[in-house]
């Protein structure tokens, strides 16, 4: 059975709308570029035609691994999560105490990830860590640069 893809609201809204591009805009780009290549002729020395075939081998790929992504995902109903633990779909509001200062994140499915955007996986070590706790826990983390701790300092709505 594949592994259900946990994501939010927005989440799917972010699949949804990069697969309608990929399907709507993508395929005719390069089938265009392929159709511009063929006219060059000989395809053995053909450089233009080549590329265009990888890019839609590629973008196919894409295609279809958003596709079985959609046929499992699952949407977090945030008003059906409890308020008082961590839980996909959670904002967090954490005292680093190595660096101490106080960061906010949101656990999500892996397919949402962006650690930049403060957005953590609930599979990432951190992420993982997070479930499951409540305010004024004390959670200790093992990341690659070794031990860090963390204090849930509150839950965010």
């Amino acid at each position: 059975m594949a592994k259900q893809v946990l994501v939010t609201d927005e989440g799917l809204k972010k699949l949804e709308a990069e697969l309608e591009e990929l399907k709507s805009v993508k395929r005719k780009e390069i089938a265009d570029k392929i159709k511009v290549a063929l006219s060059f002729g000989d395809l053995s020395e053909n450089s233009e035609y080549d590329e265009a075939k990888n890019e839609q081998a590629i973008v196919e790929a894409r295609i279809a691994t958003l596709e079985q992504m959609l046929k499992n995902v699952k949407v977090l109903d945030e008003a059906d999560l409890s308020s008082d633990m961590v839980h996909v779909g959670s904002r967090v509001k954490v005292y680093d105490m190595e660096f101490e200062e106080e960061v906010l994140y949101q656990v999500v499915g892996s397919t949402e990830s962006d650690p930049v955007q403060g957005k953590i996986s609930d599979e990432s070590p951190v992420g993982k860590a997070l479930l499951g706790h409540k305010a004024g826990d004390i959670v200790e983390v093992e990341t690659p640069s070794g031990s860090a701790k963390y204090e849930i300092l509150e839950l965010v709505r």
